[in-house]
Protein backbone atom coordinates (compact mmCIF):
# COMPACT_ATOMS: atom_id res chain seq x y z
CA UNK A 1 0.00 0.00 0.00
CA UNK A 2 1.08 3.52 -0.47
CA UNK A 3 1.13 6.33 2.33
CA UNK A 4 -1.72 7.83 0.77
CA UNK A 5 -4.07 4.84 0.62
CA UNK A 6 -3.04 4.09 4.24
CA UNK A 7 -3.92 7.45 5.13
CA UNK A 8 -7.23 7.03 3.60
CA UNK A 9 -7.77 3.33 4.95
CA UNK A 10 -6.91 4.76 8.65
CA UNK A 11 -9.59 7.85 7.68
CA UNK A 12 -12.32 5.19 6.89
CA UNK A 13 -11.41 3.65 9.97
CA UNK A 14 -12.34 6.35 11.83
CA UNK A 15 -14.92 7.52 9.98
CA UNK A 16 -17.01 3.69 10.47
CA UNK A 17 -15.41 3.16 13.89
CA UNK A 18 -17.01 6.56 14.67
CA UNK A 19 -20.43 6.11 13.29
CA UNK A 20 -20.96 2.36 14.79
CA UNK A 21 -20.35 3.84 18.47
CA UNK A 22 -23.02 6.80 17.23
CA UNK A 23 -25.51 4.12 16.37
CA UNK A 24 -24.49 2.29 19.51
CA UNK A 25 -24.92 5.09 22.27
CA UNK A 26 -27.71 6.29 20.32
CA UNK A 27 -29.67 2.66 21.30
CA UNK A 28 -28.20 2.85 25.04
CA UNK A 29 -29.35 6.50 25.73
CA UNK A 30 -32.93 5.48 24.55
CA UNK A 31 -33.27 2.91 26.83
CA UNK A 32 -32.13 5.37 29.89
CA UNK A 33 -34.43 7.62 28.58
CA UNK A 34 -37.18 5.20 28.47
CA UNK A 35 -36.11 4.43 32.49
CA UNK A 36 -36.24 7.86 33.65
CA UNK A 37 -32.18 8.65 33.53
CA UNK A 38 -29.80 10.20 31.43
CA UNK A 39 -26.78 8.12 30.91
CA UNK A 40 -24.49 9.85 33.32
CA UNK A 41 -27.18 8.85 36.04
CA UNK A 42 -27.18 5.31 34.59
CA UNK A 43 -24.02 5.56 34.97
CA UNK A 44 -23.33 6.22 38.38
CA UNK A 45 -26.04 4.38 39.57
CA UNK A 46 -24.73 0.28 37.97
CA UNK A 47 -20.83 1.70 39.25
CA UNK A 48 -22.94 1.57 42.86
CA UNK A 49 -24.85 -0.89 41.96
CA UNK A 50 -22.00 -3.30 40.87
CA UNK A 51 -19.21 -2.44 42.84
CA UNK A 52 -20.66 -0.92 46.36
CA UNK A 53 -20.43 1.80 48.14
CA UNK A 54 -18.09 4.87 46.15
CA UNK A 55 -16.28 7.93 47.45
CA UNK A 56 -17.69 10.56 45.73
CA UNK A 57 -14.43 11.76 44.75
CA UNK A 58 -13.45 8.57 42.84
CA UNK A 59 -16.71 8.27 40.88
CA UNK A 60 -15.81 10.51 38.03
CA UNK A 61 -12.73 9.02 37.65
CA UNK A 62 -14.31 5.21 37.09
CA UNK A 63 -17.44 6.44 34.83
CA UNK A 64 -14.94 9.03 32.52
CA UNK A 65 -16.61 11.62 34.48
CA UNK A 66 -15.51 15.10 34.90
CA UNK A 67 -15.49 15.79 38.73
CA UNK A 68 -17.95 18.64 38.78
CA UNK A 69 -20.46 17.07 37.31
CA UNK A 70 -21.06 14.23 40.10
CA UNK A 71 -22.14 16.23 42.91
CA UNK A 72 -25.13 17.27 39.82
CA UNK A 73 -25.40 13.48 39.37
CA UNK A 74 -25.34 12.44 42.88
CA UNK A 75 -28.48 15.57 43.82
CA UNK A 76 -30.48 14.24 41.27
CA UNK A 77 -30.32 10.42 41.95
CA UNK A 78 -30.52 11.39 45.55
CA UNK A 79 -33.58 13.26 44.80
CA UNK A 80 -34.85 9.77 42.74
CA UNK A 81 -34.07 7.72 46.31
CA UNK A 82 -32.16 5.91 44.30
CA UNK A 83 -28.58 6.44 45.97
CA UNK A 84 -27.85 8.25 49.41
CA UNK A 85 -24.47 9.75 50.63
CA UNK A 86 -22.80 8.41 53.87
CA UNK A 87 -20.03 10.54 55.77
CA UNK A 88 -16.92 9.20 56.42
CA UNK A 89 -16.63 7.90 60.27
CA UNK A 90 -12.75 7.94 59.54
CA UNK A 91 -12.17 11.25 57.31
CA UNK A 92 -14.49 13.87 57.55
CA UNK A 93 -13.37 15.29 54.01
CA UNK A 94 -14.43 12.14 52.40
CA UNK A 95 -18.14 11.53 51.17
CA UNK A 96 -19.19 8.00 50.03
CA UNK A 97 -22.18 7.51 47.97
CA UNK A 98 -24.16 3.97 47.60
CA UNK A 99 -27.87 2.53 46.54
CA UNK A 100 -30.46 2.69 48.55
CA UNK A 101 -33.43 -0.50 49.01
CA UNK A 102 -34.75 1.51 46.18
CA UNK A 103 -32.12 1.79 43.41
CA UNK A 104 -31.18 -1.95 44.29
CA UNK A 105 -34.86 -2.92 43.09
CA UNK A 106 -34.60 -0.41 40.34
CA UNK A 107 -31.36 -1.73 39.02
CA UNK A 108 -32.01 -5.04 38.98
CA UNK A 109 -35.20 -4.67 37.13
CA UNK A 110 -33.49 -2.75 34.99
CA UNK A 111 -29.72 -3.72 34.27
CA UNK A 112 -30.68 -7.58 32.35
CA UNK A 113 -32.69 -5.40 30.25
CA UNK A 114 -30.09 -3.50 29.44
CA UNK A 115 -27.33 -6.48 29.06
CA UNK A 116 -30.09 -7.83 26.53
CA UNK A 117 -30.22 -4.79 24.86
CA UNK A 118 -26.29 -4.65 24.65
CA UNK A 119 -26.39 -8.39 23.46
CA UNK A 120 -29.11 -7.61 20.71
CA UNK A 121 -26.94 -4.66 19.82
CA UNK A 122 -24.01 -6.82 19.38
CA UNK A 123 -25.42 -9.97 18.04
CA UNK A 124 -24.99 -8.54 14.45
CA UNK A 125 -21.02 -10.09 15.26
CA UNK A 126 -20.53 -13.60 15.80
CA UNK A 127 -19.40 -15.27 19.13
CA UNK A 128 -15.52 -15.32 17.37
CA UNK A 129 -16.03 -12.00 15.52
CA UNK A 130 -16.97 -9.95 18.75
CA UNK A 131 -13.58 -11.51 20.31
CA UNK A 132 -11.83 -10.32 17.72
CA UNK A 133 -13.42 -6.65 17.84
CA UNK A 134 -12.29 -6.60 21.53
CA UNK A 135 -8.85 -7.74 20.71
CA UNK A 136 -8.43 -5.04 18.28
CA UNK A 137 -10.00 -2.48 20.02
CA UNK A 138 -8.11 -3.04 23.10
CA UNK A 139 -4.96 -3.25 20.95
CA UNK A 140 -5.78 0.06 19.31
CA UNK A 141 -6.60 2.16 22.45
CA UNK A 142 -3.92 0.87 24.46
CA UNK A 143 -1.56 2.08 21.57
CA UNK A 144 -2.63 5.30 21.40
CA UNK A 145 -1.68 6.10 24.70
CA UNK A 146 2.17 5.05 23.83
CA UNK A 147 1.96 8.27 20.98
CA UNK A 148 3.19 10.94 21.05
CA UNK A 149 2.17 14.05 18.72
Amino acid sequence: MTESTDYQQSLKLFIVLSRAYKSIIEVNNRFFQEQGLNPTEFGVLELLYHKGKQPLQKIGDKILLASGSITYVVDKLEKKGYIRRIESPDDRRVTYAETTEAGNVFMASIFPMHEQSLHETMAVLSSEEQQQAIGLLKKLGLSIKDLSY
